[in-house]
């Protein structure tokens, strides 16, 4: 593996937590593995791994841009990531009210509830 894979590995299961990443493990096979190491490399490998920006923002900047784009599979895996990354309810909130005023209503609603649902589930709300 390479170095950019092992710091991938590193900040996914420091942001998703080791339960979500070896589930992810072991549920790849052939056909997707070059997928997820092409996600291991490049999201968590360096967008992720990066400091330039916090992980905190991280979190923010993802769940705005998941929303924003309809990608609402991926938002409470990324709601429960707050909890390592330090994103609180509020900012989860702020993230999804600029999504309201930028991509559209129904897009921040939606997102919303799906942050409610997982909030409740974490023991947060």
């Amino acid at each position: 593996m390479t170095d950019r894979y092992d710091a991938g590995m590193a900040t996914r299961r420091a942001v998703l937590g080791d339960a979500h990443v070896d589930r992810a493990e072991a549920a790849k096979e052939p056909f997707d593995a070059p997928f997820q190491r092409m996600i291991t490399e490049g999201a968590w490998g360096t967008v992720w791994a990066d400091d330039t920006i916090t992980r905190r923002e991280r979190s923010m900047l993802t769940l705005a841009l998941l929303a924003a784009t309809g990608n609402f599979d991926e938002i409470p895996m990324h709601v429960r990531a707050t909890a390592n990354t330090g994103a609180s309810p509020d900012d989860i909130m702020q993230a999804f009210l600029h999504v309201g005023v930028y991509a559209g209503v129904p897009k921040a609603n939606h997102a919303i509830k799906l942050a409610k649902q997982t909030l409740r589930e974490m023991g947060v709300l």
